[in-house]
This record gives C-alpha cells, structure tokens and sequence, in this order.
C-alpha cells in the first residue's frame, strides 16, 4: 500500500466537502498514511448553458477524474453516488459505498414554508426532471425553470429573485452547515428521491486490490444493499437525466423495501411500483420493480422522452 493517496474531486464546494470527509475517516484508519486532494474541473461544472441531458448525462461529473486516476495522477475518487451511471467504464469498480446521508428533496424559500403555500403559478427551480414531473403532479400550476451549477450558485439565483423556490438534495445543504436554508423537507410520497441520492461512492480501479482492501472498510452494508436496488431499476429502464426516474430502499429488519417511480415530465402520467425482498439480493429486487413499471407501461412514457 502507497503511503499517499490522492483523491480527485470536483472543485465545487459540496464535492470538496465530500473528499474531505473521505479523507478525514481513511486518515482515523491510517494515521500515517498521507492523504491530499486533487480538485479537477470537469465537463459537467463547465457547460452550465444547458441541461445535463442535452450534453452527456451525468457521466461527464466522472470522465475527468477517472481520467487522472487512470493516468496515476489520484488513486481515488468521491462522487455522489446518484451521479454515478448504472455501468462505469471497464477497469475502474466503487469500492465502498459508505452510510447514506438524509435522502429526501428540501424545498427552500425566502418566503413560503411548504410546496402547499407557493402562491398559484410560483417560479420553482430545478434541473431534475425527476423533481419536475413530480411537483407538477402535486402542483399542475407551478412554473418550473431549468436551474443548474453548483448549491452557492443555485441559492444565489433564488436570493436574487429569479425563483419564488428551488428544490435541492437536503443532504448536499446538510453537508455544507447549510440546513438552515431547508425551509420544507419533502416527503418521499410526495418526491420520491433519486436513485442514490444521499450516499457516497468511492471509486477506483478495480485491479487495485490492497487499495479496495482500505476502502472496503468503510463499507456501509446496508446503505451498499439500498443504493444496489435502486440502481438495478435504473439499469434495467436504461435510466438517464433525460428520464424523470425515482429510487428509494430502505431496509426493515432483514429485508429491504424500494419504491420506485417514472412519470411523464409534465407530471400527467406516473407509474409507481414497490417491492420487498432478501437484504442479499438488492439486484433481483431492482430489477423486480423495474419488471412491474415495465408492465406498467414504461416503454410509451421512455419511447416519448425520445
């Protein structure tokens, strides 16, 4: 085992917290072992002009970093395990997916408390489709603009007056010591999460065995066995930031509970399905549920997104 790791992250300041906060538990195992970071810009942080599903996905917050791991520059990399594709490129593996953070939708507002008071045709701010379809099943009413760059940047534009609210992940304001914005922690029943939203991945390559060894100890197994579900339904649908898709498992006792969700971007049409199965098979339950959305009528609604 090296004597120095290196973590590349995102330069925004949730990602930095993030590696931080990686590097701060693997410094509590390896008090001698040296750990820095190597903050990168990536495509994703670039192109703010358009959607994420106009330029790529989600995948363009990893190439860069994966790239520098590649290359020997870092030997690791923290992402936000919702902006992470069902299928990473061969040779590199998430090694440790550590305990999840708050997984809900946070509503925040200089003015109104909760969804129900925005006043009729409020400006509501969001770059999630999955956010947006579900809203406007709640509220058919609510004007919703296309919002994106990192969280200081999205609060800017909503203190500046642009949205009457905007709707982030409670868990990326929590970590920021911002949870003070959070004016309405929304229900899953009323937003049911993204797939992962919450947890923490680390990847690396996946031939680095002493390395996945380290990592494999901050391993959280449940929180592991919920984000597996959730993505299974996602890969089964061919899940992307163009399709307004929900995942959320929990487990209870010795099984886990997912509920998942895909709607027509207009809210007009949601299908949602639930299933319950064995901790050690969060795959076959994922893909269960994705089976039941299918039946459902998945293909009309993902056949329309194109």
């Amino acid at each position: 085992m090296k004597t120095t790791l290196t973590i590349a992250t995102r330069k925004s300041p949730l990602a930095l917290w993030q590696a931080e906060y990686v590097a701060d538990q693997l410094r509590a195992l390896e008090p001698d072992m040296s750990i820095e970071l190597l903050p990168m810009s990536t495509r994703g942080d670039k192109l703010l002009d358009r959607s994420l599903a106009a330029i790529g996905g989600k995948g363009l917050f990893l190439k860069e970093l994966e790239e520098a791991m590649a290359a020997g520059q870092a030997d690791l990399a923290v992402h936000s395990m919702k902006d992470v594709p069902a299928d990473l490129p061969a040779g590199f593996a998430v090694a440790a997916v550590l305990a999840r953070h708050d997984p809900r939708d946070a509503l925040v507002s200089p003015r109104y408390e909760t969804l129900e008071q925005l006043p009729e045709r409020a400006r509501v701010g969001t770059s999630s489709l999955r956010r947006q379809a579900q809203l406007l099943a709640t509220r058919p009413d609510l004007q919703i603009g296309a919002l994106r760059g990192n969280v200081n940047t999205r609060l800017a534009k909503l203190d500046a007056g642009d949205y009457d609210a905007i709707v982030l992940a409670a868990s990326g304001l929590q970590r920021l010591g911002m949870g003070e914005r959070i004016t309405q922690t929304i229900a899953p029943e009323i937003s049911l999460p993204a797939v992962a939203q919450g947890a923490l991945g680390i990847e690396c390559l996946a031939d680095n065995r002493p390395l996945i060894e380290l990592l494999q100890r901050l391993e959280d197994r449940e929180t592991r066995a919920c984000v597996s579900a959730e993505r299974a339904v996602s890969q089964a649908l061919g899940g992307s930031c163009q399709m307004p898709l929900a995942g959320f498992a929990q487990v209870e006792g010795e099984q886990i509970r997912l509920r998942a969700l895909l709607a027509s971007p207009d809210g007009q049409r949601t299908l949602r399905a639930e299933a319950k199965g064995d901790l050690t098979s969060p795959v076959e339950l994922g893909r269960q549920a994705a089976d039941d959305l299918h039946h459902q009528g998945a293909a009309a609604i993902i056949e329309a997104l194109k």
